[in-house]
């Protein structure tokens, strides 16, 4: 029997403790599907203002106390402390690195009130990374894989290879850096290299300098021994596509034979309509029937005249450019003269905030707005709506359409990243389809595909066995746990 594997798995945000998109739920989710196979996993991360220490039992590691942590000339002090999700079977140890300066506030990356980044973000997660590299120094505990995500972490991996790369703890230790998103690359202008500490040599187009500054995502993509990205086609997006690459493509397309795509799994232990605690009236595949009575508390939420015959579409989503906000406003006047409702929640930019919100005041009997982070209105959304739009510019993995899928609520796609990997067209294949996809960035095409959507519910008996079909996909975490146990155990072999 294979010897059991010990991972540090380190991310800037994991559910339940702290959230801005979905690298919180992937955190949150695959370690537990990792221990539970009987492999020693750990997680560590900012302990932000917002994480509770009564309602998390999070309790000081004594020897962890104080580290001293250097960012330029200056010396500040990080303690370690930590806690465990208990969600499945297993628990999963987290530590936190606290250090009231940079991380009590009330945003993880962003000021609420100017919606801008922290001006020092740079000093912020140059700190967490060397904290994560003397923790592992200290912690007396060294493992085989040290697994970063995104560029908040990316300087560990160059911490880990030049500084360090000595020490006896990294000498045997693999990097694994995933790539959730490559349009966030944590660039800072050339005066934040020097406060890294790092060798000058690294500062050059081959290794951390980008256009003449700083970039943080360029540092894990370098110094990993290999690179995931959470779906197949967006692999092949960002290697291909300065659209999708965001100025580092060439680099991608260069480091593509260390990179491996795994696609993102649901947390169905959270998503799941069956056993959903936060919605009144479960339901399964074998019987759909309470769908309708979630569908009509949908509508009562919202004040919509309810219509079983009525299809609801919902969004849930941060109004952003990248999630096509700028496609549903340019459609709304077009889709709400179909026979249909609308409901969204989210936050996001100020211009989308105005533009929903006169949309929804002009329609009141069509549509509703819920500007907000409700998760409880998330749930009912999924189990209350017929179809769920998710018309991204560009989508790494993307979450909600697996969740969707479960709870039998149609998604209405664009054909890009984990979503053209995951949603099948119901036009194109009749006896496949899960939902509907449409290619080109464009509002007519959104508008052309909501209607064909619209069409199709009038069909029920076909509606319904997509609705079975949907409902009985598996995208679990399973899986996708079980190639990164396998691409761990690849590097160990190297």
């Amino acid at each position: 029997m294979a010897k059991p594997l010990s991972i540090m798995y380190v991310a800037s945000e994991v559910v339940p403790f702290a959230k801005t998109g979905g690298l919180a739920d992937v955190a949150g989710a695959m370690p537990q599907i990792i221990r539970e196979s009987g492999h020693d996993i750990r997680i560590m991360m900012p302990k932000y203002a917002s994480v509770s220490e009564r309602v998390f039992k999070i309790h000081d590691i004594k020897r962890l106390t104080d580290i001293p942590i250097k960012v330029g000339d200056e010396t500040h002090l990080g303690s370690i402390k930590s806690s465990f999700i208990t969600n499945l079977k297993s628990k999963v140890q987290v530590y936190f690195l606290h250090n009231p300066e940079y991380f009590d506030r009330p945003g993880l990356y962003t000021d609420p009130k100017t919606l801008k980044d922290y001006p020092d973000n740079d000093d912020r997660f140059i700190f967490f990374a060397r904290s994560v590299v003397q923790t592992l120094n200290r912690l007396g505990w060294i493992p085989d894989i040290l697994h970063l995500n995104d560029w908040q972490s990316g300087l560990i991996a160059a911490y880990a290879r030049t500084i360090f790369r000595n020490e006896p703890q990294f000498k045997k230790i693999k990097i694994v850096f995933t790539v959730h998103n490559a349009a966030y690359q944590g660039i800072f202008d050339k005066s934040a290299f020097y406060k890294t500490g790092l060798p000058e040599e690294y500062f050059s187009p081959d290794y951390l300098e980008f256009n003449g500054k700083l970039n943080c995502l360029k540092a894990g993509l370098i110094f990993s021994d290999a690179i995931t990205t959470v779906s197949p086609t967006y692999a092949k997006e960002i290697q291909s596509s300065p659209e999708y690459g965001c100025g580092l493509e060439s680099l991608f397309y260069k480091l593509r034979r260390k990179t491996k795509a795994i696609l993102n799994g649901a947390d169905y232990s959270v998503w799941n309509p069956e056993t959903d605690e936060l919605i009144a009236h479960t339901y399964s595949a074998a019987d759909l029937s309470p769908k309708l009575e979630n569908k009509k508390e949908l509508a009562d939420y919202f004040k919509l005249k309810f219509d079983p015959k009525t299809p609801i579409i919902g969004m849930v989503s941060r109004l952003v450019d990248q999630k096509g906000l700028d496609l549903v406003v340019k459609s709304l006047k077009r889709i709400l003269a179909m026979k249909c409702q609308l409901v969204i929640l989210g936050t996001g930019e100020e211009k989308y905030h105005m533009l929903l919100k006169e949309a929804a005041k002009a329609n009141k009997k069509q549509m509703g707005l819920e500007l907000a982070f409700d998760e409880k209105l998330a749930h009912l959304i999924e189990a209350g709506s017929d179809m769920f739009l998710m018309p991204s510019k560009y989508e790494p993995c993307g979450l909600n359409q697996f969740y969707s899928l479960r709870y039998g609520t149609l998604p209405i796609v664009r054909k890009t990243g984990g979503l053209a990997d995951t949603v099948v067209d119901l036009n194109e294949k009749p006896n496949s389809g899960t939902g509907f996809v449409f290619e080109k960035y464009e509002a007519r095409e959104l508008v052309a595909t909501v209607k064909r959507a619209l069409t199709a519910f009038k069909d029920e008996k076909c509606w319904q066995r997509a609705m079975i079909r949907a409902m009985n996909k598996d995208f679990s975490w399973n899986k996708s746990a079980a190639q990164y146990i396998d691409l761990y155990r690849k590097l160990m072999k190297k």
